[in-house]
């Protein structure tokens, strides 16, 4: 089987798990504990909050671990609106179905949420920008690559005009810090939300950076103990942060300019598989073409006839044939019903289930593509004849 499903999660990545298991065996005790125990586990915690730190050019208390990044979009989110009087939440149309689920939940406390519209490469619209931001808009939240199409959101530009007017804004950045580690120092957004398993870190840990200037307004979801200084109550995982901080250091650090071409050189591989790819007329480019995340490849599916392809059952084809795909988002892909994110790019609606992502990882050689692309076409034929 060879894996092409890096934006649903990766392996682990080299030392890993060794950095998991040296420091379960050295650090296993409750880091809120008083005793030596106590203290080698809170050691080790605050190092790997450290260490990350240090890779996001952050200070050491902007890092708030949390279970993953729907918890930390949920904190970031809730957590702010709570302190506020509710207004006007932006997000894009073609958020993270974490992010579109917690909007749901504020409309319930009265906010009002407004989807910022794309076009269809999946980019949002900038003409929108002045009215979107003006009152009664109190806080925005904007994917910055989106995981279903790859495209890469003009997050910068939002970002500075939000921080002009004093509207926090917030970014899921999963997908980015899996291929890129940005400057926090000198990235304008208030709050950034990533998991570790995309990573190549372990399942079941994300973080929520945050500002000195937001962090006491935010609400935490879970009360008790405290922890992560009193925003995310419970017994944190020490092996957990210490596989994140591991996973993390492996990875470059970029600016945003530079993150379409990041990951160690995972785009030149992208672009030489799409490219041998498109060789096949049934295939074609979905999202941006150039400004996208460096591992990501979408395709829109059709047969010999110009009709769409089923990309649910082109995935299981492909599978059959040892392609490990994706269609749509993992979060969502076992549904089958249209893409809300095609839907929102204005696609056919007979086009909105054609999808098929192809996502790579460090795994991926120049020597895979030949059979990469050998085993697509024996799946794609086997989907047509199914």
């Amino acid at each position: 089987m060879i894996y092409l499903d890096a934006c649903a999660t990766a392996p682990l990545r080299p030392g890993v798990l060794q950095r998991m298991i040296e420091t379960q065996d050295q650090a296993w005790a409750n880091p809120s504990s008083l005793h030596g125990l106590g203290l080698k586990a809170s050691e080790a915690l605050e190092r790997a909050r450290s260490q990350i730190a240090e890779k996001l050019s952050a200070a050491h208390r902007d890092v708030v671990f949390t279970s993953g990044a729907t918890e930390s979009i949920h904190l970031a989110l809730h957590g702010l609106a709570t302190t506020r009087s509710p207004g006007r939440l932006v997000i894009s149309s073609v958020e993270h179905p974490a992010v579109s689920g917690a909007a749901r939940l504020l409309t319930m406390s009265g906010w009002e949420v407004t989807e910022w519209p794309v076009d269809q490469l999946g980019r949002i619209k900038l003409e929108h920008l002045e009215e979107l931001l003006a009152p009664p808009t109190q806080l925005v939240s904007l994917v910055w690559g989106q995981g279903e199409v790859g495209t890469i959101q003009p997050l910068l530009s939002v970002a500075e005009a939000c921080r002009t007017r004093g509207i926090p804004i917030h970014t899921d950045a999963t997908q980015v810090l899996s291929q890129g580690l940005p400057s926090w120092k000198h990235l304008p957004v208030d709050l950034l939300s990533a998991s570790a398993h995309k990573s190549g870190g372990p399942r079941g840990i994300g973080l929520l950076m945050t500002r000195e200037s937001h962090r006491a307004e935010l609400m935490p979801l879970l009360s008790g103990g405290g922890q992560e200084g009193g925003l995310r109550s419970g017994t944190e995982s020490v092996v957990l942060a210490a596989g994140m901080a591991a996973a993390l250091d492996q990875i470059e650090c970029c600016s945003p300019a530079d993150l379409p071409r990041s990951g160690h050189g995972v785009a030149d591989l992208r672009d030489a598989l799409r490219d041998r790819l498109l060789t096949d007329e049934r295939l074609m480019v979905c999202g941006d073409p150039e400004n996208r995340l460096p591992h990501h490849l979408s395709l829109l599916v059709s047969d010999h006839n110009g009709q769409p392809v089923s990309g649910r059952r082109l995935v299981r084809s492909l599978d059959a044939c040892g392609l490990a795909v994706s269609s749509g988002s993992a979060c969502s892909s076992g549904k089958d019903s249209d893409s809300p994110v095609l839907v929102a790019m204005g696609l056919p609606q007979t086009k909105c289930r054609s999808s098929v992502r192809l996502s790579l990882g460090p795994w991926i050689e120049r020597q895979h593509l030949d059979e990469i692309v050998q085993r697509f076409q024996a799946g794609l034929e086997e989907s047509l004849c199914s």
